[in-house]
């Protein structure tokens, strides 16, 4: 099996760190160890994350990052959201928590918390 290489364009999900999880769009490699990438949501254009390679895993898909082709002739942050959402990645989603709640816990307990920030409580019949 070929491994897919890193080039502008190219969806990577984050395997490390605190972004895990999530999915991105390569905007710009900078040597064979580390891109710069975005989601449009977490992280924007004007401050696009620089991530170690060997802590981000390739995906099939290719995204337009190419301003001059696209319609308003320069890429922006909801072009992001949208390549990603019209190939099923959720923005908001992180490994199926959602990114409201992924890693909220209540101290000292380890439960996790609701969307309201309250740990839920068992209904006894």
């Amino acid at each position: 099996m070929e491994r897919l290489t890193m080039e502008p364009g190219r969806v990577v999900l984050s395997t490390q760190g605190r972004d895990e999880g999530r999915y991105f769009i390569v905007l710009e490699v900078i040597d064979e160890n580390f891109v710069l990438m975005a989601d449009g949501l977490t992280r924007k254009l004007d401050h696009p994350k620089k991530k170690k390679v060997k802590h981000l895993r390739a995906k099939p898909i290719l995204v337009n990052v190419d301003g001059a082709t696209l319609p308003n002739r320069h890429l922006q942050d909801s072009d992001l959201r949208s390549a990603l959402e019209a190939h099923g990645l959720d923005v908001n989603t992180i490994s199926g928590k959602t990114a409201v709640n992924a890693g909220k816990v209540e101290e000292g307990s380890g439960a996790p918390m609701n969307e309201v920030g309250q740990v839920p409580t068992k209904k006894e019949d």
